[in-house]
């Protein structure tokens, strides 16, 4: 979705404050949740309440990696999404065009590294041009990675995943006795990175809503009764102390 803009303002310091207070996941999920529902309460059109959910994002993101998060998973779009009325698809692809050329001038300095899981076909061919070049242009930096999910439902990652195995065996340079868990995450959009420690969920709502369904089977989740565009680096603070409190014992005692 929206990525950094100007007037970049050092949160260095407090970031590295609670880095040191905290012990932070690895892995952040985020399903930027209650854009429309924001500018409903406000009278204003849905596309307004997209435009001010990409600041929050900027801040959030930039903040992300300050703290110390070494990877960051954005839902910005979902396969689900294109059920929307024409109009606010249109605004939205319209906000990802702008956000993505600003990206590649604004992002020269900063050490996040830019990827888009989802399915880049749905896109028109400057889109799939834009995120191609925010990915090679940012592929060697070396600082947080930024997954951003576009066209992107887990049910389809896993389905792709599969179809994917399901070649390989078929042309004979895999064998079904080969499929292990490892395999299947190594079919994912995410393959090679850890799985996400944390997922937070503005807005209130208690779904997962088709979001890494397989990579969050051991995730701690935060539910915060808060609409995405008042999200605030604050709100950050307190969902990663909650993590830090929880005992992850994964099946175990």
């Amino acid at each position: 979705m929206a990525l950094f803009g100007k007037n970049k303002k050092d949160d260095s310091g407090a970031g590295a404050a609670l880095a040191q207070e905290l012990v932070l996941p690895k892995h952040v999920g985020i399903i930027m949740d209650g854009n429309g529902r924001w500018a409903k309460q406000r009278g204003l059109p849905r596309k307004a309440g997209h435009r001010e959910g990409a600041q929050t994002f900027r801040t959030i993101t930039r903040y992300c990696s300050q703290v110390g998060i070494r990877y960051l998973t954005v839902y910005a779009f979902s396969t689900e999404n294109w059920k929307r009325p024409e109009d606010e698809v249109g605004a939205l692809m319209g906000l990802f065009k702008s956000y993505l050329k600003e990206a590649l001038e604004d992002f020269q300095d900063d050490d996040i590294v830019v990827r888009f899981i989802g399915d880049k076909s749905g896109f028109s061919p400057e889109l799939q041009a834009l995120m191609d070049e925010n990915e090679e242009s940012s592929k060697n930096r070396p600082g947080m990675v930024l997954n951003i999910a576009m066209n992107y439902g887990s049910r389809d990652e896993i389905v792709r995943a599969v179809k994917n195995i399901c070649a390989k065996v078929e042309a004979g340079s895999l064998r079904a006795a080969d499929v292990t868990e490892q395999l299947v995450a190594d079919h994912l959009y995410t393959a090679g990175q850890p799985d996400p420690d944390l997922i937070i969920r503005p807005s209130g709502e208690y779904r997962i809503s088709n979001f890494m369904l397989w990579q969050s089977a051991y995730t701690e989740f935060v539910i915060m009764n808060k609409l995405w565009p008042d999200f605030t680096k604050a709100d950050l603070d307190e969902a990663l102390r909650i993590y830090a409190s929880r005992n992850r014992r994964y099946g175990g005692v």
